[in-house]
């Protein structure tokens, strides 16, 4: 069971509606609290799309960060900075943006599989998911732009290990902590 499930036990279609479009506002405000950096700047997505995942479950939060680039891609200024529209999707975030969909279904499975279960277990998996969102990330630049190894870890991961990290952990803690609310009131 997910956060989602516990406040929407029936998810009728109308729920699921209204929770894709809170999680995608959600997703979009946190685009927009960054950190100015070269070449992408530090935002709180990534933390956002962890919590998306984690509550929603694996196909809600699939289905959220679907509809979150979809409204990117119509031109609703929902990406980093206000940006949105097919030539920003790929642009040098292209990687990562694809990333995020990837990580809000991992994120979700985990949490369907009850791999979320205390604040550890919860931790590990989105420190795992904070770091294979550079693959895509990453690879998308180094074929698409023909950036190098040394550059993009230069310029394009290293500086923000630390800050992904420890949105990795808020996320976790914000999920947790959802759940210990959800388990003082039932008792």
């Amino acid at each position: 069971m997910t956060l989602s499930r516990v406040f929407f036990p029936e998810m009728s279609w109308l729920a699921q509606l209204l929770l894709v479009l809170c999680g995608t506002v959600f997703i979009a405000i946190s685009a927009q609290i960054a950190v100015p950096m070269f070449p992408v700047p530090m935002t709180l997505q990534t933390l956002a799309i962890l919590v998306v995942g984690l509550a929603y479950g694996a196909r809600l939060g699939t289905v959220t960060l679907l509809a979150y680039l979809a409204e990117g891609a119509a031109g609703i200024p929902v990406f980093a900075s206000g940006n949105a529209g097919l030539p920003y999707m790929m642009g040098p975030t292209g990687g990562f943006l694809v990333g995020f969909v990837i990580m809000a279904f991992l994120a979700g499975y985990a949490a369907d599989r009850r791999l979320t279960a205390g604040i550890f277990s919860t931790s590990a998996v989105t420190l795992i998911l904070s770091a294979l969102l550079y693959i895509p990330g990453l690879l998308w630049p180094a074929v698409a732009m023909g950036k190098t190894l040394d550059t993009l870890w230069l310029h394009w991961m290293s500086p923000f290990l630390i800050g992904d990290a420890v949105k990795a952990v808020l996320a976790a803690l914000l999920v947790t902590g959802g759940w210990a609310i959800v388990r003082a009131r039932r008792s």
